[in-house]
């Protein structure tokens, strides 16, 4: 994994991380406990604050990045950002899966419970719902998030990651 050190911030984070060879985590970063950060994903905290709370898994090609003294990022916990998403300048609360090659964009705040799904692009100060799933290109409110769903894909998919991450610290990868 590449950590680099930027404008005197160095990246910190908890105990029982997983980091891929090729993530990339720099500048002011601040993550939690049980985090994963897999293959060729950016965590990218050069021009603002990126903070991450614990069990947050940030997917294969992934970037989280901030705009320049304008909007940093902040990720609450057990959440998952898919692969190949990108999350800019924005709050993801707690329990919240970012769909793969989503897009959520500066100034939008994605409340708990909530599932971007996969592809959409949840423009400029978008507020999410609590417990809604958005979808679309620009990002609209299609449904709910019933009960089935927040067991079956929100806390699914942030154990499993858990898991996953188990795995390769186990072969010392």
């Amino acid at each position: 994994m590449l950590v680099k050190s930027v404008r005197g911030f160095t990246p910190e984070w908890g105990k029982d991380c997983f980091f891929a060879e090729n993530a990339t985590i720099i500048g002011d970063v601040k993550m939690g406990d049980e985090c994963s950060i897999w293959y060729q994903a950016v965590v990218r905290g050069d021009v603002h604050a990126l903070r991450i709370g614990n069990r947050v898994n940030i997917q294969d090609g992934a970037v989280i990045h901030a705009t320049y003294e304008k909007a940093g990022t902040t990720i609450g916990n057990n959440v998952s950002i898919g692969h190949n998403a990108i999350v800019h300048g924005c709050t993801i609360h707690d329990n919240v899966l970012i769909g793969m090659g989503s897009v959520v964009m500066d100034n939008c705040v994605v409340h708990s419970n909530s599932i971007i799904a996969a592809g959409s692009v949840v423009t400029q100060n978008t507020i999410v719902e609590s417990g809604a799933i958005y979808a679309g290109i620009p990002a609209r409110k299609i449904k709910e998030v019933d009960p089935l769903l927040q067991k079956g894909e929100i806390e699914r998919i942030a154990n499993n990651y858990i898991l996953y991450a188990s795995w390769f610290k186990e072969e010392g990868n």
